[in-house]
């Protein structure tokens, strides 16, 4: 089924075409908080009118409650061509082995009733634990078999999708959040997309609605009564950003905007965001069976945004605080801005991510599982009292080399596996008060101490940068680390 012209479509992939509005279907989970799971049939018949516009594209994941079941039903209902669908795969953290990543992908396609997912985004927790690295080398199996046409990230940042690209992993996208609010997406994972040829599909365009006219110029809410999950999610992006003050200047802005076409605030700000290079489509949530917003969403293209009217949005959103950290920190790292302000109703704990023991003389060690660690006779990472002093480590992952030939790629894969250690001894990166670092090449120098600048920039640990000749070509940087562990973390 063709779609009409008025809405355009980008190719993501090859054989994947899309169109440039995204319908995220995550909101069936919160239709869905009460316990009652909507009828797949009738969830399916409100999908039709989104596929008769030309929205044909939608975006889900396995724990948007029976979202993949829904869309399997619409999707059996008529001809399998007219839809793309994408879905997510979000373990729990810890091991994986290459049965449960099948198993998860074979769930997913028996929901979907298809017999390859057109795009599987996977989701990590925790960069120091491996065990993301093993999910992503099993679904890259899975691509090659057949089961999977292409895979994505989510939530992820510029570091790790460098990472993840590096070592030969075929990545065409990544979703993560973007907005006038939260413009983290067009700082370095923007260079690192541009880099490599990876698409940004942004979600929260409109910060769970907030960027509409509705609150333009009214009182500011309670912030604990705000109705929906993304209402609550976003709210906490807002107060990040500099709270309802700032809220209401880049909405007087983007008012302006819109008098000048004819068109909502929620339409300029998500135009902005497809205008933004490397943006191959953008999220707009929907209601199934209860709102649906066709005729705003098509008027996203009905008008076009000038110099001057980017540049009076740019002003208002350089009056705002910039959101921490880089793009999914919000799910990693303090402060968490999810609907609850945490992780609780995501996880319960994260499991250590390497094997500790003790050691003599009452100290711990930890042990990565590298096959020198038992020959040469020493640990990853050793704990005495508050003292943690990890090994000269390099970017091994059991046979694999993490990062291939990127040195900055590895340097990232490196301090993942230094805070793994430190995770696993009760540290964390931010105890770190010493890295010496060992590049093979001088010419790698700055690709190294850049990469250990991102990670490094708000700790400032003492540090050595040396050429050195390591063991193994493979290996373009290796470095240690000694830590003093806070008493409160």
């Amino acid at each position: 089924m063709a779609a009409p012209p008025s809405i355009p479509r980008v190719t993501l992939a090859p054989g994947l075409d899309i169109a440039r509005v995204v319908t995220g279907l995550w909101q069936i989970a919160d239709m869905e908080r009460d316990g009652r799971t909507l009828d797949p049939v009738v969830a399916a018949r409100a999908m039709e009118p989104y596929i008769a516009a030309g929205f044909t594209t939608f975006d889900m994941a396995d724990h948007y409650g029976s979202a993949e079941i829904i869309a399997g039903t619409c999707r059996a209902a008529g001809d399998p061509s007219r839809l793309q669908l994408f879905t997510k795969w979000v373990p729990k953290p810890g091991p994986v082995t290459a049965v449960e990543v099948r198993a998860a992908v074979e769930r997913s396609l028996d929901r979907l009733r298809m017999p390859a997912i057109d795009l599987l985004q996977f989701h990590a927790w925790n960069y120091a634990d491996p065990s993301w690295l093993d999910a992503l080398f099993h679904l890259q199996d899975l691509k090659r078999e057949g089961l999977v046409r292409h895979l994505g990230l989510t939530n992820v940042d510029a570091a790790h999708l460098r990472v993840a690209l590096t070592s030969g992993i075929e990545i065409v996208s990544n979703q993560v959040s973007a907005s006038l609010i939260d413009r983290r997406a067009a700082g370095r994972l923007a260079a690192v997309c541009a880099e490599f040829g990876v698409s940004v599909l942004a979600y929260g365009t409109v910060c769970g609605g907030w960027l509409s006219d509705r609150w333009l110029g009214v009182d500011e809410p309670d912030w604990e009564r705000t109705g929906t999950w993304s209402q609550m999610k976003y709210g906490r992006f807002i107060r990040a950003a500099g709270g309802w003050p700032a809220l209401q200047r880049v909405l007087r802005a983007a008012k302006d905007v819109a008098d000048r076409h004819t068109v909502s605030i929620t339409n300029v700000a998500t135009r902005y965001l497809l205008d933004q290079a490397g943006v191959a489509a953008v999220i707009v949530g929907a209601r199934l069976g209860e709102r649906a917003h066709l005729d705003d969403n098509a008027r996203l293209f009905a008008f076009t945004l000038s110099p001057d009217d980017r540049a009076h949005l740019d002003a208002a959103i350089t009056t705002l605080t910039p959101i921490p950290g880089d793009c999914g920190d919000e799910y990693r790292v303090p402060p968490f801005l999810t609907a609850s302000g945490d992780l609780s109703h995501h996880l319960q704990s994260l499991p250590a991510p390497y094997e500790v023991r003790s050691g003599p003389g009452g100290t711990r060690q930890c042990f990565s599982g590298t096959p020198w660690e038992p020959v040469a006779g020493y640990a990853r990472a050793t704990r005495s009292g508050s003292r943690i002093q990890v090994s000269g480590t390099t970017a091994t992952h059991g046979a694999r080399v993490i990062g291939g030939g990127d040195p900055a790629a590895q340097t990232h894969a490196v301090i993942d596996k230094i805070a793994g250690a430190l995770q696993s001894l009760g540290g964390r990166l931010e105890d770190v008060v010493r890295t010496r670092i060992y590049v093979s090449d001088r010419a790698h120098w700055e690709p190294v101490a850049r990469a250990h600048g991102e990670r490094f920039a708000h700790i400032r640990p003492a540090n050595t940068l040396v050429e050195a000749r390591l063991i193994g070509d493979e290996y373009l940087v290796e470095m240690e680390a000694e830590a003093e562990v806070s008493a409160d973390p």
